[in-house]
């Protein structure tokens, strides 16, 4: 048996959520509603069970809004994907410089006020180090 991907774009309305569902090519498979986001998965699996289809395939759900609204969630997303990426960064800078202080013979109470961190995460980033 080949796996079915469904798609579903999510619509506010004022009493919830218009979802319609399509699949992986695009074809229109029905519309249901939802009274929230979070319930949307489940309405949309009771429709795939009534209409004979696979209620456990994948399930996607895609809110959509306009265009500004979109633009804002998408700046929003790249600006916290960027700073997990220099939270990481970040993160290896410190294990870096804590192994080198490490090395230099301080003690984890000095390498903290060096580098302005706690002491217990020193200790967490020396752990890490090794």
């Amino acid at each position: 048996m080949v796996a079915v991907r469904y798609f579903v774009t999510a619509r506010r309305w004022e009493r919830g959520w218009e979802l319609h569902i399509a699949d992986e090519h695009g074809a229109e498979v029905g519309v249901t509603q939802s009274r929230t986001l979070g319930g949307a998965e489940a309405m949309v699996r009771d429709y795939l069970a009534l209409d004979d289809r696979d209620a456990a395939a994948p399930v996607e759900i895609r809110p959509v809004f306009d265009s500004a609204v979109q633009e804002r969630i998408t700046a929003s997303r790249a600006r916290t994907r960027a700073a997990q990426l220099e939270q990481e960064a970040a993160a290896k800078e410190s294990r870096a410089a804590v192994a080198l202080l490490d090395d230099l013979g301080l003690s984890g109470t000095e390498i903290a006020r060096v580098l302005q961190l706690s002491r217990s995460r020193v200790s967490d980033l020396r752990k890490a180090s090794r």
